[in-house]
């Protein structure tokens, strides 16, 4: 691990599961919370900088979807995933309530509460892969494998 000082719940869930992962910290932009400007302020494939997304079914309630920091959410795929008819975004105002964590340093890993998860498929092509710590301006590295493992997540086409 390097990079940062301070712990954050995601790396303590990670470490107690004693997974290998690393930790990179970048200037945070406030009018650019996007992994897109994770990616750029780190030197990465915006293809292996994973941002997570919360939606709510119309039926199922709400679930999340990791996807690549380059794509964009299919609304359709993911209400298919998640087997509801369909699926919006999960309004911004409820997100720290629901998840524990603000736009911006949303993790899939350690939320407030337990929902159902998937993953983009293509989060495969890669040894390791990131996603935010929990914390804006940081992002951990780790194994897809131990990541959809840790989150007991699904696999799917989710992108546009």
């Amino acid at each position: 691990m390097s990079g940062t000082r301070e712990k954050t719940n995601v790396m303590r869930l990670l470490e107690a599961a004693d997974i290998e992962f690393e930790v990179l910290s970048y200037e945070v932009n406030e009018s650019d919370l996007s992994a897109l400007h994770a990616a750029k302020s780190l030197g990465l494939d915006p293809n292996r900088v994973f941002k997570t997304i919360v939606l709510v079914g119309e039926r199922t309630g709400p679930f999340v979807c990791v996807i690549p920091g380059s794509c964009e959410i299919d609304l359709k795929k993911a209400a298919k995933a998640a087997k509801d008819k369909s699926a919006s975004l999960l309004p911004l105002r409820e997100l720290e309530g629901l998840t524990g964590y603000i736009r911006g340093g949303c993790s899939p890993l350690g939320m407030k509460h337990a929902l159902a998860t998937f993953f983009d498929e293509t989060i495969l092509l890669f040894d390791t892969i990131s996603v935010s710590a929990g914390r804006r301006g940081l992002q951990i590295f780790l194994r897809p494998q131990d990541l959809i493992g840790m989150c007991g997540a699904g696999l799917a086409d989710l992108i546009a």
